[in-house]
């Protein structure tokens, strides 16, 4: 029997520019028609909670109309900056189907949600909805039912409070280097910046080449708090992730690979107990036989039995009750493994058909892409050329509206400043 691995708790970032937040938002909300991970059950999306709803606004337009009502600042971001950061938080799936796993599950990411709102700030997080949608195909072999991998994802604007000052061109020579404002600037090298050294098994301190500290990442450092935040507020039962492992979820080819091999490992074995599980009903006919030749009849038409022959009777009464208990299971199993084939009939018939109707909506281009490949990508070129200066417009916009807002706060702030020389 295989010893049960334990479970593992797994806390990781994603850092997304504004290109790729449209594309996260639709997976993330579930707005996409079909999805490249198979296991997304759409008829499921409905149990996903959400902790924190972005609402009808995409990731997007959140960033930009907080930016507008200068709760964030964009000061000094470069065009490709990292806007947003996902944090993705898991455990095994068996540790869900263990402790109560919906119900449980629910109740445990909702305490991984505040733990997100300590670390950044209620008001930065954009989104955070636990998925409940995705089948872990492993676990339901295992289980002989559907069962679902649970975790969570969080988007949240990286922001660090910066301290602008007053100027040495100030003429207010008394106002000259001290606090003008507290702004909210997005940063994701800053917010995520680490100050504790990395140290050895000896708990000495590990240097670099040049003979300075060498720190310890701060995405470990989140693995350590979330771990510590959950089992403080009464979740045990899981470990903390090990150094460099990958998530339980994380779609990567060689990932898939190797849980492949697991589960043809897993279910070899599996095949292999069962074969020495009913063996003995091979010679069932033989069990048959020897029933009917029990006991004799006597004078009153009666069957007596020898103590030898009670002895069997009673202990093939017994092995029938196990089977048939075994039959139902195996009964189970195989209604299970038949609606399993029905459905994953029904999604390839339906995946074939959406196929089909992209290809035939797509059969111009690639028609004229195979004729007049020169001509289409230019076309393409052309779009892409558009679509940069629709960005370039919005961002110039962005600014624009900032320079107003800085604008009208220093009229202010010379105001107020006037009025108090006047008194």
């Amino acid at each position: 029997m295989a010893v049960k691995k334990p479970d593992m708790s797994c806390a990781r970032v994603v850092q997304y520019k504004s290109s790729g937040l449209d594309k996260i938002y639709r997976h993330n909300e579930r707005r996409n028609q079909s999805y490249g991970n198979e296991n997304v059950i759409t008829e499921m999306s409905r149990y996903n909670i959400h902790f924190k709803d972005p609402g009808d606004e995409t990731y997007t337009e959140i960033f930009m109309r907080l930016e507008a009502e200068g709760v964030i600042s964009t000061r000094g971001l470069r065009e490709d900056a990292t806007l947003l950061d996902e944090i993705i938080i898991d455990v095994n799936t068996t540790y869900f189907e263990d402790h109560g796993g919906y119900e449980y599950a629910k109740k445990f990411y909702e305490e991984a949600y505040h733990f997100i709102e300590k670390k950044f700030g209620a008001d930065n997080i954009v989104s955070a909805v636990m998925h409940a949608d995705e089948l872990n195909t492993e676990a339901s072999e295992r289980f002989g039912k559907d069962v679902y991998h649970y975790h969570l994802h969080a988007m949240v604007i990286p922001v660090v409070d910066k301290e602008v000052r007053w100027s040495k061109r100030c003429k207010d020579p008394e106002l000259r280097g001290t606090v003008k404002e507290v702004i909210h600037q997005v940063s994701h090298s800053k917010k995520w910046a680490s100050n504790i050294p990395e140290t050895d098994e000896h708990g000495e301190v590990i240097l670099r080449a040049n003979g300075k500290p060498k720190y310890r990442k701060s995405y470990s450092i989140l693995q350590d708090e979330v771990y510590e935040h959950m089992i403080s507020h009464g979740f045990t039962g899981f470990e903390r992730g090990e150094k460099g492992s990958t998530a339980e979820h994380l779609d990567t080819l060689q990932f898939k690979i190797e849980k492949d091999k697991e589960r043809l490992s897993e279910i070899e074995g599996r095949i292999e107990q069962t074969r020495l599980q009913y063996e003995p009903a091979l010679d069932a006919k033989t069990r048959y036989e020897d029933i009917d030749s029990l006991g004799k009849k006597n004078i009153t038409g009666k069957v007596v039995l020898s103590g030898e022959d009670y002895e069997e009777l009673t202990s093939l009464a017994k092995e029938g009750l196990t089977s048939r208990t075994r039959l139902w299971d195996m009964q189970r199993t195989v209604e299970y493994y038949r609606d399993g084939f029905e459905r994953y009939s029904t999604r390839y018939e339906n995946l074939s058909k959406k196929y089909e109707e992209l290809t035939e909506k797509t059969k111009p281009f690639l028609d004229a892409m195979e004729h007049f490949p020169e001509l289409v990508t230019a076309f393409v070129n052309k779009l892409k050329d558009l679509f940069r200066d629709k960005a370039a417009r919005e961002q110039a916009e962005r600014e624009r509206q900032i320079a107003e807002r800085e604008k009208k706060r220093a009229e202010r702030l010379l105001k107020n400043k006037t009025r108090g020389i006047e008194r």
